[in-house]
């Protein structure tokens, strides 16, 4: 299962120019994964919990840049794992990219 931010809450957490990928498209190319049995989608912290705990969760994985900081859910579930970044790719960089062709 993979839970993502909707795009109101990926708007409040890193503004108004974001998110690059609709909700919809990102949900999309997560389904299309045949590793990803279900993709759920949350707003807010409360329902990210709620949605843990509804889907009996074990474990989260989330990205190594949140090493050493308070994971949302954290205390939902027994394990908290972290993935490294694949080298410098991400949508952040994609988009400071084009700025500086655009400027």
């Amino acid at each position: 299962m993979v839970g993502i931010d909707s795009d109101k809450r990926v708007k409040e957490n890193k503004g108004p120019d974001r998110p690059f990928n609709t909700e919809e498209d990102r949900f999309f190319f997560l389904e299309a994964i045949k590793y990803i049995d279900k993709v759920v989608m949350f707003s807010s912290n409360e329902e990210l919990n709620k949605r843990l705990v509804e889907n009996n969760v074990d474990t989260m994985i989330v990205g190594s840049d949140w090493r050493g900081k308070r994971v949302v859910g954290q205390e939902k579930v027994n394990k908290v794992l972290f993935f490294d970044r694949i080298g410098t790719y991400s949508t952040t960089t994609i988009l400071e990219a084009k700025n500086d062709v655009c400027s």
